[in-house]
C-alpha cells in the first residue's frame, strides 16, 4: 500500500437511504456532512444523481449535480464529496462539466447486463471532468475470466478508482483474497481500488481488515456507512473500520463526531429496520471490557454514546473481565458531576473565534526568551491571544483556558481577559464553562490542557493555530516563564512523543513561533 494513501469513504446518505427513502431532511443531511467531515472521514458520498421528476431539498436524490451541491459546507479543506450515479436511470446529459467546486467524484453502477453501455457511460463521466470511480454491481457474480475482461475495460478508460462491490453480501475470505488478487494482478498500478461490503453473514469487518492488511502496492479506499444503515442487513459500520485504521494504519478519525452522528440522527431511524449491532457494544469491544458494562450504562438512559465512549476509556484494566457494578456506577457518578450543557458558551465562542487567527500562550520558559519575536508575531497576524492555565504579566491575552484547579487557584481576579474553564472547574468565576468530558480522550496519559485546548478550537472553524511558549519536557523538567508557576509531575521524552502524537490525532496544524519539544518539523 503507498504509506498511508488510504481514503475512507462514508455513504451513509446515499447507500443509507434505502432505509428512509433518503428523507434527511435538507438540515440534517448537512448536519451528517458536517459531523463526518469534523471526524476527518476522507470522502463523503451525498446522494444519488437519478431522473426524477422535480427537487426535494429533503431528498438526497437529485436530477442535477448543483443541488446536491446545496448540502455541502462552506469549508471543505481536504474533505473530497461523491455522488453515484447508475448508467439505467440516469440521463448523462444532466450532468453538468465538472467546474472545480463541489462534489469532485462521480461513482456509476451497472449491472452484468449492461456492463459494456456502462463503460460508454463512465467515459462520458470522466470526459466531463469528474474523478470517476467504477463500481460493477455485484461482482461475486462474474467468472474470473469476466472479472479480468472487465479490468480490460476499466484499464483503457483509466478511472479514478474501480471498486469490488460485494452486493449481496455474500462475500467470505477466500473469496476476497481471490477477487482482490485478481483486481490488483490485472488492474493498472495507479488506479485506486475500492471495497465496499454488506453485512448479510456478519462478516464485513473482518473482511476489510483483511483487505486493509495486504498492504497493496497502490492507492485502497474502503465504504462504510454511519452505524452499517443501508439496505436490510446494512453495510460496513464506518466507525468499526476508523478505529481500526487509527490503531494500525496511522489515522486519525475523530470516533466521537461519528457517535454523536449516530445518537442524533441514525439511531433514532433504526425502529424496526434492525440492521447490523449496537456502538455501546463496539465500545465495550473496542475497550476489551465485559458486555455488561455496555448493557449498565445503556440501562441509565442518560448517556450518549460519546459519553460511553469516555467513561469506558477510563477504566482500569483490573475491572475488565468480570463485571463490577459499583465500580462501574462510581466511574458514572463521576462523569456526571463533570458533564454540562455547554451549547450557550460553545456558540458564543466560535461566534468570537470564527476565521480568527489564534496564538496560544503556554507558560514555557521561551516567552521570555523570544519576547520581541512573539510580540511582533502578534501585531503582523493580528491575533486572537489565548493563555494556557496561566495569566501572564508580559502580555495581553484576549482569553485565558484553564482546566487545572492549582493553576486557576494562583490567579487574581480582574486581569481583563475572557476565562474559558472546563467543568471540573465549574465553582470558579469563569465566562465561559466548557464541558470536560468533551475535551478528554485525546491524549493517552492523562489530560492534557494544551491538547484540550486544540480539540475545542479544532471546533471553532479558526482560521490558523500558533503556539508560543510550550516548550515541552528535558530531562531537567521546563523551565517556566515565571517562578510561580511548577509542574505537580514529572515528564521526559515519552511524554514530548505523546503529545506529538495526540496533535497528529487531532489532524490540526500547527505553527510554532517559539522552539518546542513539540515540534516534530524541526526535530527539536
Amino acid at each position: 500500500m503507498y504509506k498511508n494513501d488510504l481514503q475512507l469513504l462514508d455513504c451513509t446518505l446515499r447507500d443509507g437511504g434505502y432505509v428512509n427513502d433518503w428523507n434527511w431532511g435538507f438540515q440534517r443531511a448537512r448536519d451528517i456532512i458536517n459531523a463526518l467531515t469534523r471526524a476527518n472521514v476522507d470522502v463523503v458520498e451525498v446522494g444519488f444523481l437519478r431522473n426524477i421528476d422535480s427537487y426535494n431539498p429533503n431528498i438526497t436524490v437529485c436530477n442535477h449535480i448543483e443541488e446536491l451541491n446545496q448540502l455541502l459546507p462552506e469549508r471543505t479543506e481536504n474533505i473530497m464529496f461523491s455522488a453515484m450515479a447508475m448508467r439505467s436511470n440516469y440521463d448523462i446529459d444532466k450532468l453538468r462539466p465538472y467546474n472545480g467546486q463541489g462534489i469532485e467524484m462521480i461513482r456509476i453502477t451497472a449491472h452484468d447486463y449492461d456492463i459494456e453501455e456502462g463503460m460508454d457511460f463512465a467515459c462520458q463521466v470522466k470526459q466531463k471532468g469528474y474523478k470517476l470511480s467504477i463500481n460493477p454491481i455485484n461482482i461475486m457474480g462474474y467468472s474470473d475470466e469476466k472479472i479480468i475482461h472487465i479490468i480490460e475495460m476499466v484499464n483503457q478508460i483509466h478511472p479514478y478508482q474501480f471498486s469490488v462491490v460485494d452486493t449481496f453480501g455474500s462475500m467470505k475470505r477466500r473469496d476476497l483474497d481471490r477477487i482482490v488478487s485478481l483486481v490488483d494482478n490485472n488492474l493498472d498500478k495507479d488506479i485506486r481500488v475500492a471495497l465496499h461490503l454488506h453485512e448479510n453473514m456478519s462478516l464485513s469487518c473482518c473482511l476489510v481488515q483483511n483487505f486493509i492488511d495486504k498492504h497493496l502496492k497502490r492507492p485502497v479506499a474502503v465504504d462504510g456507512s454511519l452505524m452499517g444503515m443501508g439496505r436490510i442487513p446494512g453495510n460496513l459500520p464506518i466507525e468499526l473500520v476508523a478505529d481500526y485504521l487509527n490503531d494500525y494504519v496511522d489515522k486519525s478519525y475523530d470516533i466521537d463526531y461519528m457517535m454523536d452522528a449516530i445518537q442524533d440522527y441514525i439511531a433514532p431511524i433504526k425502529g424496526e429496520p434492525k440492521w447490523g449491532y449496537t456502538p455501546a457494544y463496539f465500545l465495550s469491544a473496542k475497550f476489551n471490557l465485559h458486555r455488561n458494562y455496555a448493557e449498565y450504562y445503556l440501562n441509565k438512559g442518560d448517556l450518549t454514546n460519546r459519553d460511553i465512549n469516555h467513561i469506558l476509556a477510563q477504566f482500569d484494566r483490573s475491572k475488565a473481565t468480570v463485571f463490577d457494578a459499583d465500580y462501574a456506577d462510581l466511574l458514572y457518578v463521576d462523569y456526571m458531576d463533570h458533564r454540562i450543557n455547554d451549547d450557550e458558551s460553545w456558540n458564543e465562542l466560535r461566534n468570537e473565534l470564527r476565521g480568527k487567527t489564534i496564538l496560544i500562550i503556554a507558560p514555557g520558559g521561551t516567552l521570555s526568551q523570544y519576547k520581541k519575536d512573539i510580540m511582533r508575531y502578534i501585531e503582523e497576524e493580528r491575533t486572537i491571544v489565548i493563555s494556557v492555565n496561566f495569566i501572564p504579566e508580559d502580555y495581553l491575552v484576549d482569553f485565558a483556558f484553564f482546566s487545572n484547579n492549582k493553576r486557576y487557584d494562583k490567579v487574581e481576579n480582574g486581569k481583563g481577559c475572557k476565562i474559558i474553564a472546563t467543568s471540573n472547574l465549574e465553582e470558579k468565576m469563569a465566562d465561559y464553562y466548557i464541558d470536560y468530558n468533551s475535551l478528554s480522550g485525546a491524549f493517552n496519559q492523562g489530560c492534557n490542557s494544551l491538547i484540550m485546548l486544540l480539540k475545542l478550537l479544532k471546533d471553532m472553524d479558526v482560521s490558523k493555530i500558533s503556539v508560543a511558549g510550550a516548550d515541552g519536557y528535558k530531562e531537567k523538567g521546563v523551565n517556566y516563564y515565571n517562578t510561580n508557576i511548577r509542574s505537580y509531575t514529572k515528564h521526559g521524552n515519552k511524554f514530548n512523543l505523546a503529545v506529538i502524537s495526540a496533535i497528529k490525532s487531532l489532524n490540526i496544524t500547527l505553527e510554532f513561533v517559539t522552539p518546542s519539544a513539540y515540534d516534530e518539523s524541526k526535530g527539536v
